[in-house]
């Protein structure tokens, strides 16, 4: 499938890369080489959304749910995150793109985040695509901590209580300033958002896909595109059809 058939392009699409241990489990492998794999499909589905003009396009890494996994596999998926970073960041910057990471930096690595800071001061005045890394993210930690910000504030006299809304608490999350995603999608099979942009997903149109990550094409993602664009976003009201239908 090509670009050329898609005639909605969502401006933010979000990607859970589920399936990097499965897929080096089912061919013997050690699950560090499923994350080096899907390191390469990361560079793929980077380029294909830049060609299609994604504007934002936001990858799912690492969630606060991951330390629980082996040693050794998380130590592996520093060392890719440093990989990244050094040979893509170059190539990110010289085609415009901003990099933003969200997630908690506390307990990482003392070597992770200045290489963090450094991507986002790299890449803050291009205004391509932006993409945005979710690395040691959770979501519930997130709206727990835009909570408590302005709790503090208004502690501090600085607001009042009855002056936080939807949108007053959106401008404290991590993902303040990029906009809610149109299209979330999931590979390998599983149904589910694992704590992943709760609060910005509310009204987003999800794609689950069976393939594994790194079995995940560039036709795969058009084809998830082309799904977003036969959808009818209705955002809990009517389409222009149905409203005329009802007479409301």
């Amino acid at each position: 499938m090509t670009t050329g058939h898609i005639s909605k392009v969502p401006r933010h699409v979000a990607i859970i890369m589920d399936g990097n241990g499965r897929w080096a489990l089912r061919r013997g492998l050690g699950r560090v080489r499923g994350h080096r794999q899907g390191v390469e499909t990361v560079r793929r589905i980077a380029r294909a959304a830049r060609d299609m003009g994604i504007g934002y396009l936001t990858l799912f890494s690492f969630s606060t749910e991951n330390w629980s996994r082996p040693k050794a596999e998380v130590g592996e998926l520093f060392t890719l995150l440093k990989l990244f970073v050094r040979r893509d960041l170059a190539e990110l910057h010289q085609n415009n793109c901003r990099v933003r990471i969200i997630g908690n930096r506390e307990g990482l690595p003392e070597d992770i985040p200045p290489l963090l800071i450094e991507a986002e001061r790299l890449t803050a005045n291009n205004d391509g695509q932006t993409l945005v890394i979710a690395f040691n993210y959770g979501s519930r930690a997130e709206i727990a901590l835009a909570a408590r910000r302005l709790a503090e504030k208004a502690v501090r006299g600085e607001i009042d209580p009855e002056d936080i809304t939807p949108e007053l608490l959106e401008d404290h999350l991590q993902t303040a300033g990029i906009p809610d995603p149109d299209l979330v999608i999931r590979t390998s099979g599983e149904h589910r958002i694992s704590n992943f942009l709760l609060w910005q997903s509310a009204y987003s149109e999800f794609v689950f896909e069976d393939k594994l990550w790194p079995d995940f094409t560039p036709e795969d993602f058009a084809s998830a595109i082309q799904a977003f664009a036969a959808r009818d976003r209705r955002y809990g009201g009517l389409n222009e059809t149905a409203s005329r239908d009802t007479g409301s």
